[in-house]
This record gives C-alpha cells, sequence and structure tokens, in this order.
C-alpha cells in the first residue's frame, strides 16, 4: 500500500464484514491449500482495493463485492449434500444468494460476485470493477498457491539439512 491513510480507508471498507458471524464463519473452510475463505476473500478484496484506487474505479462496491465473493460456506472439497458437483461452476450463484441474505447489494456488486469466475463462467462482466475481481480472485489463488509452496520447500530444505545433520553426526559416533 502506498500510505497509512490507504491501509485505514481499507480497514474502514472491510470492517462490517470483519463483525458479521456469518462472514466469520468462513474461517472453518479451507480453500486453497492452507488459505481459508474468509482469509482468500480478504485477500481478494485488498488486491481489488489495490487495483481501484489505482485505475480511480469504485473501489467500495468491489471490496465489498469481493469480500463476499465465495460465501459458500461448506468445504468443496467434500463430497455432501451442502457442497454441489462442478463447484468452480456452481459457487458464485450461491456466494450471491448467501450475500443477498446479509446485506443490501447494489446491481454492481450482484454481478461482480456472480462473474468473478470469468472465464469459466461464460457470461461476460458488466463493469469494470466485475474484472478487477476476477483478476484479483486469479491474482491471490497464485499468491496462496506460491507461499503453500514456498513454505512447502522450507521444511523439505530444514528435513534434508536434519538428515545430513543426524548423518554426520551417526557417522562421527561409529
Amino acid at each position: 500500500m502506498n500510505n497509512t491513510n490507504d491501509l485505514i480507508e481499507f480497514q474502514e471498507l472491510i470492517s462490517d464484514f470483519e463483525e458479521n458471524e456469518t462472514i466469520c464463519e468462513m474461517k472453518q473452510y479451507r480453500h486453497h491449500y492452507n488459505t481459508n475463505c474468509y482469509e482468500h476473500c480478504k485477500h481478494v478484496a485488498f488486491y481489488t482495493y489495490l487495483l481501484c484506487k489505482k485505475y480511480h474505479l469504485d473501489s467500495t462496491s468491489a471490496v465489498r463485492a469481493a469480500m463476499v465473493h465465495d460465501l459458500f460456506l461448506y468445504d468443496w472439497r467434500i463430497k455432501s449434500e451442502k457442497s454441489p458437483r462442478l463447484h468452480g461452476f456452481r459457487h458464485p450463484r450461491i456466494a450471491l444468494n448467501n450475500a443477498e441474505k446479509l446485506f443490501d447489494l447494489s446491481p454492481k456488486e450482484k454481478d461482480i460476485i456472480l462473474k468473478h469466475m470469468w472465464p469459466i463462467t461464460v457470461f461476460l462482466p458488466r463493469y469494470k470493477e466485475s474484472y478487477i475481481v476476477s483478476l484479483a480472485d486469479k491474482m491471490a489463488t497464485m499468491q496462496e498457491t506460491v507461499d503453500y509452496y514456498k513454505h512447502n520447500l522450507k521444511i523439505q530444505k530444514l528435513y534434508r539439512y536434519a538428515y545430513v545433520f543426524l548423518s554426520l553426526l551417526i557417522f562421527r559416533i561409529f
């Protein structure tokens, strides 16, 4: 972020969501690797905020929609009645339905939530902010993936060094 004012503004934009019990439920569901749905939505909202500010777009609507774009409240990896087949295609509608129960959404916010999986979902986004959230969603997913593999690589290196150290220690003993 460029400055403290940006951080304060971003925090103000998401404060209603951080206090909402249903939104906080997203913390229970793993999403990408070690990231839960809530953290993922917050990452997407952050990237969305930065991009909208840079391009002078409606950051308020975009960030609000980004915070609930994956409000589906189930673990999509586990097959159950709650987890529909073809999750990637169906969850935007589920997220929108859940968000509409909690918040009064503008047409722009609805479009953003419904179209955040574009181009997987074939209908074109109607607003520039919809494209931004779709892009931010991909950026956040890629960053979460990289973080996961970097973390695992560090652990693998640690094990390798521990193995070498223990091997040297054992050979010195004998």
